[in-house]
């Protein structure tokens, strides 16, 4: 059942919830969160869309299929992890970092990305396997 409250404030809470997985995202080096939690927060944002407004108005919105999100996801986390073998002959999965933190983000380095890729993953497995849920039933 869609109500018109329930729309209203998806609409509103759709960017809010995605710039606040992105904020976990990118606390996650320093504080709880990262990757695995800013991808769940993300795709509740979508998953409240699509109660609100309908399945196919949320895949429209995402334009692509999540499922495609899994294998770019794990090659940036796998890019990530490997990165120090070939950049500093360090061993797999060791933190790289930039000299120079960012002002807004901080310190950024081969966690940041890996946390990413992981993100996009989550993201493109839950809402998949939601979405294949909701089309089934």
């Amino acid at each position: 059942m869609k109500t018109i409250i329930l729309k209203t404030a998806s609409d509103y809470l759709l960017p809010l919830l995605l710039l606040f997985s992105v904020f976990i995202l990118l606390r996650g080096h320093y504080l709880p969160g990262g990757g695995f939690v800013g991808g769940l927060i993300a795709s509740i944002a979508f998953v409240l869309h699509a109660f609100a407004n309908g399945l196919e108005e949320t895949k429209h919105l995402l334009r692509i299929h999540p499922g495609y999100l899994m294998p770019v996801g794990l090659i940036i986390a796998f890019i990530a992890a490997i990165s120090p073998i070939f950049i500093s002959n360090l061993p797999f999965m060791t933190g790289e970092w930039f000299a120079d933190p960012l002002p807004v983000i901080g310190m950024v380095g081969s966690a940041l990305f890996f946390d990413t890729g992981v993100y996009i993953v989550v993201v493109g497995v839950s809402l998949t396997i939601i979405f294949t849920i909701t089309e089934s039933a």
